[in-house]
């Protein structure tokens, strides 16, 4: 009995001493600002774009903090002695000595439909002059990824407008999809025809460019804009004149901002450009700061850091709306080497990859996808039911006529079947050559596929097979319109719907043919 009472003593003590630091710390919160208790710092050293800070025994992981003049930082060490701190704006101002105050809060960005059409930072401080940015919510740069079981399969195409991509190397809303290859392949140029291609489709798009030139990002900016979909776009701006800090945290803050409208049910997509940079950053600052190199001589956690960054690409189950954030991002390899560091991590994260061949872009064969090192593991499912019916085995019978291509170069003299295989592949390629921004709707590509699988280009010399498409394409908007619609809003391709379609090819095409005969005297 006298235990049981002892027991309820102590509970009540502690409720009254809760209440009575609960009300002492609701006394203390509407005092005057002077009289609070604020951690302030010092710097004890400053290097390229990084500070050393100590006085601050309370200061959390990722917690921002401020320097004399509103420069900002991002805490990034803890050590028993100091703090290490990777600085979001320049350093040349800073000086040993000065005072560092916490915020007690972790880096966020602006989120929010005012961020449409905008140019701005990682920090969401606009970079076009068009004025402050109209917002009402923020939220962390740093989120958690959506659980599995939050998540829906990815079901609906993300179509690109690229020939070679929607009908090989299909994407999915939702996916991860990785685009590499060595400099100046044209791994921007597959990225902002995406984006033009979203044009009426409701996605929004944002850019993110990471370590690039100013004059490249604006380049892009002035193409979306001459085009006419920079409105439902958002563009994220760490250039490689920036601290590597803010290009660090400018693919997360990217993906905050697209999240948002994902959460509302939105299609997002989001492009990473590039990641090879990102790395680079990471390391500069890991490295300054002490951290133990590994491999290449990039932190142990750079596998990481990518993880948790493209981890937050899904399809969200439609109780939770039913949006979907689609990530493309872009690295870069050396040589033709796909077993490096970073594009091997990359590779194992993402969904499947878009390789981008120096050798077919110095044959002019563009875009310069190399269908056989090329891959989508979840796009197949996703594919327009057109497609399936007229692409099939389209890519396996590619991919084994630049084989046999590769073979015929050793050889004299070939059979039959063997040369119509290879006349058959030469205009399979034909078909695939695409010109920059010049996206084509699924409709308009499913003919031109037709016409060269249906047989309907086989007396077209090859180079006359582009002016022929061309000339197809522009005759059969009006006269397939009904056909075109139906492919379109994601209807299977009936016979009596090809029959059509052929049987106006063969009549389009009939001018640039040159029969056999015609040929062999040539």
């Amino acid at each position: 009995m006298n235990e049981q009472a002892g027991v309820n003593e102590s509970q009540e003590l502690k409720s009254f001493l809760d209440d009575t630091f609960s009300t002492m710390d609701e006394v203390l919160e509407k005092q005057k600002p002077e009289l609070r208790q604020y951690e302030i710092g010092t710097i004890q050293f400053v290097g390229r774009d990084i500070a050393r800070v100590s006085g601050l025994p309370n200061i959390r992981a990722e917690e921002l903090v401020r320097f004399a003049g509103n420069y900002m930082g991002l805490v990034f060490n803890i050590d028993p002695e100091e703090i290490g701190v990777i600085l979001l704006d320049p350093s040349e101002n800073l000086q040993v000595g000065e005072e560092v105050h916490r915020t007690k809060r972790v880096l966020d960005v602006p989120v929010g439909e005012g961020l449409l059409g905008r140019v701005v930072d990682p920090l969401g401080r606009p970079l076009d002059g068009l004025g402050d940015i109209n917002t009402v919510k923020r939220l962390p740069v740093e989120r958690p990824a959506p659980a599995v079981m939050d998540r829906a399969p990815v079901v609906v195409p993300l179509q690109t407008g690229i020939k070679v991509i929607d009908a090989l190397i299909p994407i999915g809303r939702g996916q991860r999809e990785l685009i590499l290859g060595d400099r100046q392949t044209g791994k921007t140029a597959i990225a902002i025809d995406t984006i033009i291609n979203q044009k009426e489709t409701g996605i929004i798009s944002i850019y993110c460019a990471i370590g690039k030139k100013s004059a490249d990002v604006a380049k892009v900016i002035a193409d979306l804009r001459d085009r006419g979909v920079m409105n439902n776009c958002i563009i994220v701006v760490a250039t490689g004149e920036d601290t590597p800090g803010l290009q660090f945290v400018a693919p997360y803050a990217a993906t905050t901002m697209g999240e948002y409208f994902m959460e509302k049910g939105m299609d997002v997509l989001v492009i990473y450009d590039d990641l090879t940079s990102h790395a680079r950053a990471y390391r500069e600052v890991s490295l300054l700061l002490r951290r133990p190199p590994g491999r290449e001589a990039f932190p142990g956690d750079i596998f990481y850091i990518h993880s948790r960054l493209l981890e937050r690409s899904t399809h969200l189950r439609p109780d939770l709306g039913g949006g979907s954030l689609t990530s493309l991002p872009i690295t870069e390899t050396e040589a033709q080497d796909l077993s490096s560091y970073i594009p091997t991590n990359l590779i194992s994260i993402t969904d499947g990859q878009i390789y981008l061949s120096p050798v077919l872009f110095n044959k002019g064969i563009l875009p310069a996808v190399d269908v056989g090192k090329s891959v989508s593991r979840v796009g197949g499912k996703t594919q327009l039911p057109a497609y399936r019916s007229v692409a099939g085995d389209l890519r396996l019978s590619y991919s084994q006529f630049e084989e046999l291509e590769s073979f015929s170069r050793f050889g004299t003299r070939l059979d039959d079947a063997t040369r119509r295989t290879l006349e058959r592949g030469w205009r399979v390629r034909e078909i695939l050559k695409q010109g920059q921004y010049k996206p084509l709707r699924a409709s308009e590509q499913i003919v031109s596929l037709l016409s060269v699988t249906g047989a309907c280009l086989d007396f077209v010399p090859i180079d006359k097979v582009r002016e022929a498409e061309e000339c197809v394409l522009s005759k059969d908007k009006d006269q397939l319109s009904d056909v075109c619609a139906r492919i379109d809003a994601g209807e299977k391709l009936e016979m009596n719907d090809r029959d059509i379609i052929l049987n106006k090819i063969k009549i389009d095409v009939a001018p640039f043919e040159v029969k056999e005969e015609e040929n062999a005297d040539n």
